[in-house]
């Protein structure tokens, strides 16, 4: 499992100053509303720069194996959609375009069977297959220009009113109020339009799981689950401020089309459900206090998703002899999973003994030959050797890794070593300038772009490839 912390916003005279400052907080506070009413994040997050993700080919193909009969149902290429994993607590899942989801690691932990997240990964898809984004941005856009127009309405009257001899002070307040106004109605609207969206997507969620023969069993056990978390705080909650329905409301709607489908108690297949069990154990394992692994998971619990639990709990803690004891018995029970392998590898690398770590990251690779970081890890453990002799082989396997995972920086600073030991100063220097890159670092990417320039042949690959990174734009701060 690999944590990206990139993952990797003077007047002509002092009485109309006065103003002026009075109508620009008016403005302020009323657009941000509007702004925050969308809750979509912007290009900076949605790029993964600025939101902690979690990478694991493990569980992303877990995620994958739930959302492409989804995706089809749809009408939609699983191919064209990227599902990121966020490293966030929250039961949370959203999407920014139609092209990017995210799932909450909160959620994954959560969610008891797989049915559950196939059901919030339905919902996110009703919003792509809808072009709910797109008409979002549409709405925002009209509430934007219905306040524009009551700012400058605003401004006429308060100018008028300043010319008429009303005292300055209460001209402001007037004309705060009315853009206040003017914004919350805006933004009432524009929530209104959302909730609207939000049962639009739970019906065609329900649609696509009847499409594939599913349950939305799952889908109803999220909403209930936090109905009841929140029955307190809603007994206050204006419902007409909230951009999803209430939970009550939002539950009736959906189980009345729930219920009506034929495969509503369907399960899920328990191959499914044990790849499940297994991925929130690794994220407990992973991301939660070794304490708290240790008794969520104790020893008396010999199960696999235990044990792989604790497993990664002892190499978190350094107790490599342990952890690799483990590991090996979780091999025993599954030898042809890629994933136990993968692990050893992992454990063995980041203890100082990567010559180990070859073989079962070798092993890992062979049994998920398309997984570009299982690559990259084998890559970074040749590398790690300090032997001469496997630096080909450590190019090879991050050059293929990076294929596939073209913005992963540590395998480039990776290949900018093997390269370097080798004595090509350019190919170093150019996969020196990809990581920053990678990295969204764009004034040493360039630094290093134009050095690597200087030492291709003009035109070749390598000189094109920095030219790329020369080329582009910084974005707007």
């Amino acid at each position: 499992m690999v944590h990206d912390g990139r993952l990797t916003v003077s007047g002509p005279s002092e009485r109309f100053g006065v103003l002026r400052r009075s109508l620009r907080r008016a403005a302020a506070v009323a657009m941000a509303g509007a702004v925050a009413a969308t809750s979509i994040p912007n290009a900076a997050q949605a790029q993964g720069r600025s939101v902690p993700l979690v990478r694991d080919t493990e569980i992303e193909n877990l995620i994958r194996d739930y959302a492409t009969p989804i995706f089809r149902a749809a009408g939609l290429s699983s191919n064209n959609i990227r599902i990121f994993i966020v490293r966030s607590r929250e039961f949370n899942a959203f999407v920014v375009d139609q092209r990017r989801m995210f799932l909450n690691v909160g959620a994954l932990q959560s969610a008891e069977t797989p049915n559950e997240i196939i059901g919030v990964i339905a919902h996110e898809t009703g919003h792509i297959s809808g072009g709910h984004l797109a008409r979002l941005r549409g709405q925002l856009a009209g509430a934007q220009t219905a306040f524009l127009a009551a700012l400058l309405l605003g401004t006429a009257a308060a100018a008028a009113a300043v010319a008429g001899g009303v005292d300055t002070s209460q001209a402001a307040q007037g004309a705060g109020a009315a853009l206040l106004g003017a914004g919350q109605v805006g933004q009432r609207n524009l929530l209104s339009y959302q909730r609207s969206e939000e049962l639009a997507a739970d019906r065609a969620a329900v649609n696509y799981l009847n499409a594939t023969q599913q349950s939305s069993k799952g889908m109803l056990t999220v909403f209930e689950r936090f109905a009841g978390q929140a029955v307190f705080t809603n007994r206050f909650v204006d419902p007409y401020a909230r951009s999803h329905p209430m939970p009550r409301e939002r539950i009736a709607a959906l189980e009345r089309v729930a219920r009506a489908s034929p495969y509503f108690d369907r399960r899920d297949p328990p191959a499914l459900q044990a790849r499940h069990d297994l991925m929130r154990a690794k994220i407990s394992g992973f991301l939660d206090p070794p304490n708290s692994v240790f008794q969520k998971y104790p020893e008396s619990d010999n199960s696999l998703p235990a044990r792989y639990a604790r497993a990664i709990a002892r190499y978190r803690t350094a107790d490599i002899r342990a952890a690799i004891r483990d590991i090996d018995g979780l091999i025993q029970s599954q030898p042809n999973n890629p994933y136990f392998r993968e692990l050893k590898g992992q454990a063995l690398l980041d203890s100082g003994r990567p010559r180990e770590a070859i073989a079962p990251l070798e092993r890992a690779v062979s049994l998920r030959p398309n997984a570009g970081l299982m690559r990259i890890m084998l890559g970074q453990a040749l590398v790690a050797t300090n032997d001469a002799r496997l630096l080909p082989n450590a190019i090879t396997q991050l050059r293929r890794g990076l294929s596939t995972e073209p913005d992963h920086a540590l395998g480039f600073r990776q290949l900018a070593i093997a390269y370097g030991r080798q004595g090509n100063q350019a190919e170093s220097t150019l996969a020196s300038a990809r990581s920053y890159f990678a990295e969204g670092n764009l004034d040493l990417a360039r630094q290093q772009a134009a050095r690597a320039q200087n030492l291709f042949a003009r035109g070749s690959p390598g000189w094109l490839q920095a030219d790329d990174i020369l080329n582009v734009r910084s974005p707007r701060r």
